[in-house]
C-alpha cells in the first residue's frame, strides 16, 4: 500500500474529511437563484477561483483551485448550473506530503481542468513548482486516485487534456513566468493513450506578448471541424476572455476578444468553462477578481455566431459580450430546489462540514469533529519560526461566503494547567488579519484583540487587551464584514449583549486567494498532553 493511499485512508478516518450526504443549505447572505426563473451573478459570491466545469449527463460538476489549502481541490457539483454544493475535496492532502505540511502560501494547486472521458472523470492540475499532475475516478463524489505527474517541470501551469477523434490525445498548457522565465504563451504537448504521461515537451502555439499579454488557462474544444483554445488574457483583475480558433491544434490561430468588462461593473471576466445544457444551450462560467472577497462565480450566456463564441451580451453588435448581472436560469430540463455551499456549521456531525480548509496539510491530533455537538480544536505548538498566524498549519478556514455578512463563533478554551499562554480564537485571515482571542494566563484567562499588516513579510502582530474572561466560559466571537471588506469585530461574554471594537479593519486577500475566516488553537510548548478550544458553533447571518 503506497504512502498517498494510507494517507488518504487516514484522513477518511481521523481527519474526518471525505464525502458525506450532507443536507441541502440554503445561504441566509447570498442566493443566486432569485425563485422566479431569473438568477443573478454571481453565483457564488465566494473564492473559486479558476474554476473548470462539465456535464456529464444531467449533472454538472465544477472544480476550482485551492493553493496550499487542504483537503484541496474542490468539486462542487449542481443541477441546473445556478444552484450548487460542495461534493467534495479532490485531494486529502497536498502533494508532496511533507513540503505542505508547513504552510506554502500561494503554491499548491493553480487552476486545474475537469474532463469526462471513457466512463471516468480526469482531472489534470497543476503545481507550479513540480508540474502538472492527474488524478481520476469513476464516482467523483468517491475517493480518487492517487496523482500522477503527469509533466514534470518548473512553471508548467494551467493545463487542459483533448482527446481527438483521431485517437491522438493532447494536453494544452501555459507557463508562470515566476518559475519558467516565460510568460504570455500558450502550448500544446502529445498525451499517451493512458493520459498518464506527456510524450513531449510542448509546442507554443500562440504568443500573446503583443496583443494578449498574460494570456494564460486554456481550455481546449472542437467544433464544425475548428480547435478551440479558450484563454484569459490581460491580468487577473483588468483582462479579457480570448478565443482562437485553428484547423491544425499546432496553429496557426485566429483570434477573437468574445467578452470584456464593457460597461458593466464586472472588471476582468475570465478563465472558465465552456457548458452546454441537454436542451442545447451554451454557457460560460467564468471568474471575477475581488481583492478579498477573493475570485467569485459568474454564469453568462452564450451563443455562437460565424463559428466564433459571443459570452454574455452583445450591447454593441461588434461580437464581443459583456456580463449580465442578472439573466434567466438554464434551461436543463426541470426546476430545481434552491441550494447554496454550506458556510454555518452546528458541529453536529462526525465529519467536519466541507466548507472546511487548513492552512497546510492537517495532522489527526488537531480536531475531534463533533464532541457532544462541539467542535473540539487541540492546542498545537506554533512551527519553529513562526513570525504570526499565517505561518500557523492548523487554522481551520472557509471562504468569504457574500459581501456582505456577519460570522459569529461561540468558543471557550479549556487550558492545560501546565501549558502557559494556550490561546484559541477567530481571525479574519489575509495578508492583513485580525482576530479575538482568548489566552490563558496563570489562573485566568483574557480577551484580546490583535492586528498583523503584511503578515507575509516583516509582518509583526501587535495586541490588545480588552477584557477578563470567567474561566473555560463560553465568548461569543463576532465579526461584521460590509462592502470593501470592511470588517467589524465585536464579543459578547452572555450572547445578549455584544462590545463592539471603536478600529475598523479592512480585509485584504491573501496569496492568490481572497481573505478567509478562521479559527484556531495554539500554544508556545510542548508536553504529552494538550488544552483545547471547543467551538459550541459558527453562524453565518446577515449583518443585524
Amino acid at each position: 500500500m503506497n504512502k498517498y493511499v494510507l494517507l488518504s485512508i487516514t484522513a477518511l478516518l481521523i481527519s474526518s474529511y471525505k464525502t458525506i450526504a450532507q443536507e441541502k443549505t440554503v445561504s441566509s447572505v447570498w442566493v443566486a437563484d432569485l425563485g422566479n426563473g431569473q438568477y443573478r451573478n454571481p453565483i457564488l459570491h465566494a473564492d473559486y477561483s479558476d474554476p473548470d466545469a462539465i456535464r456529464v449527463g444531467d449533472d454538472y460538476y465544477m472544480i476550482a483551485s485551492s493553493f496550499n489549502h487542504a483537503p484541496g481541490l474542490p468539486l462542487l457539483h449542481s443541477k441546473d448550473l445556478v444552484n450548487w454544493r460542495i461534493l467534495s475535496h479532490v485531494l486529502p492532502y497536498q502533494q508532496p506530503v511533507a513540503v505542505f505540511n508547513s504552510v506554502q502560501h500561494g503554491n499548491g494547486v493553480w487552476a486545474p481542468s475537469i474532463r469526462f472521458h471513457k466512463g471516468e472523470f480526469y482531472i489534470y492540475y497543476p503545481d507550479p513548482d513540480y508540474g502538472i499532475y492527474v488524478t481520476k475516478t469513476k464516482d467523483p463524489a468517491g475517493a480518487w486516485s492517487a496523482p500522477i505527474l503527469v509533466f514534470e517541470g518548473k512553471g508548467l501551469i494551467d493545463p487542459c487534456p483533448f482527446w481527438d477523434e483521431d485517437g491522438q490525445n493532447y494536453l494544452a498548457f501555459a507557463y508562470a513566468g515566476s518559475r519558467a522565465g516565460l510568460k504570455s504563451v500558450l502550448s500544446i504537448a502529445r498525451l499517451n493513450e493512458s493520459g498518464d504521461q506527456v510524450l513531449d515537451r510542448g509546442t507554443i502555439v500562440y504568443d500573446g506578448h503583443e496583443l494578449d499579454p498574460t494570456i494564460e488557462g486554456p481550455k481546449v474544444h472542437k467544433r464544425n471541424g475548428y480547435y478551440y483554445l479558450f484563454a484569459p488574457a490581460g491580468g487577473v483583475s483588468t483582462g479579457w476572455q480570448l478565443v482562437l480558433r485553428s484547423k491544425n491544434i499546432y496553429g496557426p490561430y485566429e483570434r477573437k476578444v468574445v467578452m470584456e468588462q464593457g460597461s458593466s461593473p464586472i472588471n476582468g471576466p475570465h478563465q472558465g468553462a465552456w457548458v452546454d445544457t441537454q436542451t442545447g444551450e451554451d454557457w460560460f462560467i467564468h471568474f471575477q477578481d475581488k481583492e478579498a472577497y477573493g475570485r467569485i462565480v459568474h454564469l453568462q450566456p452564450m451563443k455562437w455566431q460565424n463559428d466564433w463564441p459571443v459570452i454574455g451580451v452583445d450591447k454593441s453588435n461588434t461580437g464581443i459580450g459583456e456580463p449580465v448581472l442578472q439573466h434567466r436560469k438554464p434551461n436543463v430540463g426541470k426546476t430545481f430546489p434552491i441550494e447554496t455551499p454550506a458556510e454555518s456549521d452546528e458541529f453536529d456531525s462526525p465529519r467536519l462540514g466541507k466548507q472546511w480548509q487548513w492552512q497546510a496539510n492537517p495532522d489527526g491530533t488537531w480536531l475531534m469533529p463533533s464532541k457532544d455537538g462541539h467542535l473540539r480544536l487541540y492546542t498545537k505548538q506554533l512551527p519553529e519560526g513562526a513570525k504570526n498566524l499565517l505561518d500557523v498549519p492548523n487554522v481551520l478556514t472557509q471562504k468569504f461566503p457574500a459581501e456582505e455578512f456577519m460570522a459569529t463563533a461561540k468558543l471557550r478554551l479549556v487550558g492545560n494547567a501546565k501549558i502557559p499562554n494556550e490561546r484559541a480564537g477567530f481571525a479574519v485571515v489575509g495578508e492583513d488579519y485580525s482576530h479575538l482571542y482568548i489566552k490563558q494566563g496563570k489562573g485566568e484567562q483574557t480577551l484580546f484583540f490583535g492586528v498583523c499588516k503584511e503578515g507575509l513579510t516583516s509582518g509583526k502582530e501587535t495586541a490588545k487587551e480588552l477584557a477578563k474572561v470567567g474561566d473555560e466560559a463560553y465568548v461569543f466571537l463576532r465579526v461584521s464584514v460590509a462592502k470593501g471588506g470592511v470588517c467589524n469585530w465585536s464579543y459578547s461574554l452572555d450572547g445578549k449583549t455584544y462590545t463592539s471594537l471603536k478600529e475598523t479593519f479592512v480585509a485584504k486577500p491573501g496569496k492568490w486567494i481572497g481573505a478567509t475566516l478562521g479559527l484556531y488553537a495554539l500554544r508556545d510548548n510542548t508536553i504529552n498532553d494538550s488544552g483545547y478550544a471547543e467551538i459550541d458553533w459558527f453562524r453565518i447571518e446577515p449583518i443585524h
